[in-house]
Formats: structure tokens, sequence, C-alpha cells
């Protein structure tokens, strides 16, 4: 049996304050046998086939399974000393509870993840509330598990104010009862479900949002009778350097406590659990953190406001890794839209795991991680890369890994391709287009998974240079195009005979054994094709533009 733990030590983070922020439209506990009370230290993602190891107070996350087939994943969490295990259970009810009696039998919480939630969300929320809870101990409390309005409602009991609390987009999430005491802004916020355009303005040109950005924790924004705006206290809602929404209190008729600045920043900090659960909440930030970096890779959106969102300098160095899932043909709409987004969901989940800025984002059929640098400055991006091999190995081997696990649950040969590190996020388009050009190149090889853009840097140069010539047909080798067209009439493949034995640097040996001929039949081959196009093979200018030339004739499949 597992001991349950020591009641004389309290941990800051419990199981009671995390799963009730997690249930409903993303997790259900299915048990608990050793109550709500473990502590809760970290977050962990793992895969069925993950080798043991610790997992001391952990909630771990297990992807890539799903029913009974989760069932090794959660005993070995349990074994590992897990506090809680997060699994797809699947509909099937024998599936269920052979989960239920595994995680009883390790002794560990099993929480059932609901099908229209992503991995990415859960991990956020329960990373934010881990880290919040850590954070501000004073979260634990009556008011934990309570609704938006019920805050509200406390909050202007406490302050003989006024109380509303919105998100980041202005829109109102829930306010106090106020009879007759407000005012005109504050009517027309209830009505139209939003703060009037004229006093966001006035707010914006004051710097308030600005300021609660920028860490400041409770401001006072004076009165404008002219707007028909009574004097405000604002509190911002942030979890991990983010801002979430903001709460604001308006003096009625009497002054506001005099303890109202204390007791908003409390409830700032409650707001921030209730605030990730609100719909529209991580999963919204998400997806615009989604939109923002597709939106920056293609060069229709500026850097500063995908790094606002992901709290780095707008000119920090960036790597960008491609992904293309090689899809199978023949698959239909639906089903290739699902599995889209379960591997979106798998990337970010993983991307979140390596770096916490790094964000996934599909775009035009596959996927791009986009990873950050802390630092900034014009000679720290591919300088970085060159100077620190440590680091690349890192991050190949990371999407390597990657890679792997996309291969294991779609089943086809997924390829992922890392652009060389820019030196700012305004040149992540042109990462992108390198990325691009690598994963062109290792199509050719689908039992290659992963190439960084300097293995194959003289391949994806050799790329573009060919993809020049074929753009200007006029620039071309009429003594090649002799041979690719004897070819075409007569059946025969001088040009592909001629192309091995260049690249051989003339070993006859080697190439007639590739072609499975004898030596004297490759030497007669190629005195043919010098006869028939007048090539003299002893000049390299000859040899390098026929080189060029064959193999632009082999890209359009002639010859």
């Amino acid at each position: 049996m597992y001991p349950p733990p020591d009641p004389a030590v309290p941990a800051v983070v419990q199981l009671q304050h995390v799963v009730p922020t997690l249930s409903g439209p993303l997790v259900d506990l299915l048990v608990a046998p050793l109550g709500m009370e473990r502590p809760l230290t970290s977050v962990v993602i793992a895969e069925p086939d993950d080798e043991p190891r610790s997992y001391d107070e952990a909630l771990v996350l297990v992807i890539g399974a799903r029913g009974r087939s989760a069932t090794g994943a959660v005993m070995a969490a349990g074994r590992g000393g897990a506090s809680a295990v997060a699994v797809r259970t699947g509909a099937d009810a024998g599936d269920v509870e052979a989960l239920r009696q595994a995680a009883a039998e390790c002794g560990v919480a099993l929480l059932a993840v609901s099908d229209g939630a992503r991995w990415e969300q859960v991990e956020a929320v329960a990373r934010t509330v881990v880290e919040t809870v850590h954070q501000t101990p004073d979260l634990v409390g009556p008011y934990a598990d309570n609704d938006l309005f019920s805050l509200a409602q406390t909050l202007a009991s406490l302050t003989d104010g006024i109380v509303s609390i919105e998100d980041t987009t202005h829109r109102v999430l829930a306010y106090s009862r106020s009879g007759d005491r407000v005012d005109e802004v504050r009517r027309l916020s209830i009505l139209g479900q939003a703060c009037p355009e004229g006093y966001l303005a006035v707010l914006r040109e004051a710097g308030v949002y600005a300021r609660l950005r920028a860490g400041e924790e409770v401001l006072e924004v004076a009165a404008r009778p002219e707007l028909g705006a009574r004097r405000r206290v604002v509190a911002g809602v942030t979890a991990g350097g983010r801002l979430l929404g903001t709460i604001w209190v308006q003096e009625g008729p009497a002054p506001l406590a005099e303890r109202t600045g204390e007791l908003l920043k409390g409830a700032a900090r409650l707001a921030t659990l209730l605030l990730i659960r609100h719909p529209g909440g991580p999963g919204r930030h998400s997806l615009l953190r989604e939109e923002l970096a597709a939106g920056l890779l293609e060069g229709r959106v500026p850097p500063g406001s995908l790094a606002g969102r992901l709290g780095v300098p707008p000119d920090c160095a960036a790597t960008v890794i491609g992904i293309d899932l090689r899809e199978r043909d023949g698959v239909d709409g639906p089903s290739l839209e699902l599995g889209r987004a379960r591997s979106t969901e798998i990337v970010s989940v993983h991307a979140a795991a390596y770096r916490r800025t790094a964000v996934a984002a599909p775009l035009d059929g596959r996927l791009y991680v986009l990873v950050p640098e802390s630092g900034a400055g014009p000679d720290h991006g591919t300088h970085r890369a060159a100077a620190d091999p440590v680091a690349e190995s890192t991050l190949l081997a990371w999407t390597a890994d990657l890679v792997a696990t996309l291969r294991r649950h779609l089943g086809t040969p997924v390829q992922a391709g890392i652009a060389p590190a820019v030196r700012r996020l305004t040149e992540a388009p042109a990462a992108r287009l390198s990325a691009d050009r690598v994963l062109r190149v290792l199509e050719r090889d689908p039992g290659r998974p992963v190439a960084t853009y300097a293995q194959v840097r003289a391949t994806v140069v050799l790329g573009q240079v060919l993809g020049l010539l074929a753009e200007n047909p006029a620039v071309h080798d009429p003594a090649v195009r002799i041979l690719a067209d004897h070819d075409v009439r007569h059946g025969t493949d001088l040009c592909g005979s001629l192309l091995r034995y260049l690249d051989a640097f003339g070993e006859v040996k080697e190439v007639a054994e590739q072609l499975h001929i004898h030596p004297n039949t490759l030497r007669h081959r190629i005195r043919r094709a010098v006869r028939l196009s007048g090539l003299d093979l002893r000049d390299p200018d000859q040899r390098l533009v026929a080189m060029l030339e064959l193999r632009k004739i082999r890209g359009q499949g002639r010859g």
C-alpha cells in the first residue's frame, strides 16, 4: 500500500486547489485514492513508451494514448510518485474501469481529459494554477471555487464600490449588483457588454493598460465628469507575466473603503484562476498566439504583436522549424482536418514543454514551431547558433523526438527541417523559407526524419540554382538538350548514365555497379554521349554546366 501524505506538512498546492479549476470543460476526476490533499508541485508530459522515471508530486499528462492502451503509463506514473495523471479514457466503459482500477492500485488520482479539450489547454491551465498558487498562497481560500460574479459581488461589498471584471478585449465578463449608483460609463458597459470606446481612448492615452501590462498592481483613475465617469481603481489580472483581464471598482455616492487597494490585489489573484477557466480563456489566447505566429511567418503581422504575447523582445533572435506531416493521398477532408488538429495539439504541447515562449502554428498544410531566444541584439542570432553546438544539438534531439512522436501518432513519414537561427523576429519569414527548402530536400529521402539547414546546405543551394535555371529557359546548354532529345526519341538513358559518371568523378566501376551493367557498357555509353553532344569532359566549365543541366532535366522528369 502507498502511505498517505503527512497532514502535519501541508503543501502549498494540493489537488483540491487544482482539480476544480480544470474540471468541467477540460477534465473529470475519476478517482483520488489518497484524497485531494496530495501535494502537486509540477506538470509533466509523458508518453506510453517512456522509460520509468520519477514523477514525484507531479501531474502527469499522458499524450499519444487512449483508453486501455494508457494503462501502463498510468501505472508508471503512480509508481513514479505522481500525485495525479491525466489521460484520454475514450468512451468504452471497460477501458474507463481498467484505468480507474490501475490508478487506485498505484495510489494516483486519475483525470479523464474531455475529447473537446486540447492537451495544450490542459497543460497551460495546470501550469498557471500551480505557479500562481505557489506564488500567492492566499489564493487557497473560501472564494477559490466561486464564479466571477460571486467574486465581483464580494469585492463590491468589501469596498463599498461597484465592480466589473473585463477580459483583455475590454469585454465585460461579470459585474456586481449596483442599483441606481452607477455612472454613465458603467451603464453603457453593462448594456453593451464592453467598455465604451470614448472612455477606452482616454484610458489608453493615460497609459493605464500599458502600466498594468508592465506589472503595476493597482492604479487610480481620476473622475472624468464630462464623460460621465466617476473615480475608479483598477487592478490587472495576470498569470505568468501575461495580462488576462482587469478588475474595476467604481466609486459610488460614498467614498471607497480604506483597504480597497489591498482588497483589489487579493481579488485579482483569485480572478487569475477564475479567468483561465472562463470560456474564451487560455484556449482563445493560444489560438491568438497561433494566428499571430502564422501571420509573422507569412510577413503579415509585425513582430511586436506576437512578441508582446510571448513576453520576449521584438528584436530577439529566433529559430523556425518546419514540419511536413506527409499526409496520405485520398484521405477525406474531415479526417484530414482532424489529423491536422491533433498534430497541432501534439506539437504545441511539446513546444511549450521545450520552451515556454515557443509557439506552434499551422500554415499552408504544414506546421511550424517558432522558438524565440531570450536575448536580443544584432549579433545574437546566427552567431549564437554557430558558437553554441550544444544548443543546436539539443534542438536537433528535441525535434527528432517530436517527429518520432508524430510518426507513431499518424503512421506517416513525418519530417522536420530546422532553419538557421535568425538575428531578429523580422527575419522569421526568411527562416520559414529556409525550413521549407530543407523539407524539399528531405522529401527525396523518406527514411530521414530531421535535418538542419547546415546539414543539407549544398543541396539546398543547388536546388535554388536549378530553380533559377528552370525559370529562365533561355539559359541552357544545347549540347545537353541534344542528349535529352535523343533519350526521348530512342528510349535510352544517356543523360542518367552521364550524370552518374560525372557525380562519381569518372569512377567507371562504381557507376557500373550502381546501374548493374558491365564497365565496358558504361564506357561505351559515355563515349556515345560525348560524340552526340560534342561535350568536352576535360573542360571543367563544360563539366559543371553539364551537371547543372542534367540535374535540371532530371528534376523535370526527362532523361
